[in-house]
């Protein structure tokens, strides 16, 4: 696109823009050094600063860390932590695929990789990854069964793992760990769950006596030809 082809309003607001920031540049020169105090930031080595002049995002993505600088008036800037958090997501009911309903507690682990899209691309990222870990948690554990919940706990992980990132990558965050850390259920499913482990042990108890058993039945019967046969040969000599 041509000069010629740029609307009139975006013309006006460009030449505004420059005119605005060649004031406040003045500003900050004639009252210097003065100005210093008000023109001079800091990001600690783990932040990044995103800057918007006049509404716009500044060109050269997020600064730090360090010293940056800002124009006063025009310019605002967010700092973005970069540091890895920890998140306990509070307990959740769920309706297992077999019926049951258990209680999770998880524990969600994420850090910012790019600073610019968590603050252009939504609205509170901190909010928004919190709230979605929870829906994604529901979600998942309710296409699994209890069984699976117990004894499937790693692969679960990577599954959470994997539809995270991929709702978040557009926010600039990346998950590290998204974990189950606890599982409670009902008293009368504890009771239920029992008795089946006890019908469970008892019924293998039950096979390895019965062929130990048969084992033993065998033995019996091979001891019982070698005897027979031994009886009949001296008998024969005889």
């Amino acid at each position: 696109m041509t000069y010629a082809e740029v609307p009139k309003s975006q013309n006006t607001q460009g030449a505004c823009s420059h005119i605005l920031v060649a004031f406040f540049v003045f500003l900050i020169v004639i009252s210097f050094p003065f100005s210093i105090i008000f023109v001079v930031k800091v990001a600690q080595e783990y932040e990044r600063a995103v800057i918007f002049r006049l509404g716009r995002h500044l060109s050269g993505g997020a600064r730090g860390p360090g010293v940056f600088f800002i124009l006063p008036c025009i310019d605002v800037y967010t700092l973005v932590d970069l540091r890895t958090k920890s998140y306990d997501i509070p307990k959740q009911e769920i309706f297992t695929k077999d019926g049951v309903t258990v209680s999770v507690k998880a524990v969600l682990s994420y850090r910012v990789v790019s600073a610019t899209r968590a603050i252009t691309n939504i609205d509170d990222y901190e909010r928004s990854t919190h709230l979605l870990a929870a829906s994604t948690l529901r979600t998942v554990l309710g296409t699994k069964t209890l069984a699976e919940m117990l004894s499937e706990r790693d692969a679960i992980a990577k599954e959470l793992k994997g539809i995270f990132d991929e709702a978040t990558s557009s926010w600039g965050v990346k998950v590290e760990r998204l974990d189950m850390k606890d599982l409670h259920f009902s008293e009368d499913m504890q009771f239920s769950m029992a008795v089946e482990a006890g019908a469970e042990r008892t019924a293998r108890a039950n096979v390895l006596s019965a062929e130990g058993e048969a084992e033993a039945s065998r033995a019996l019967r091979d001891a019982g030809d070698e005897l027979g046969g031994l009886v009949g040969y001296r008998f024969f000599v005889k």
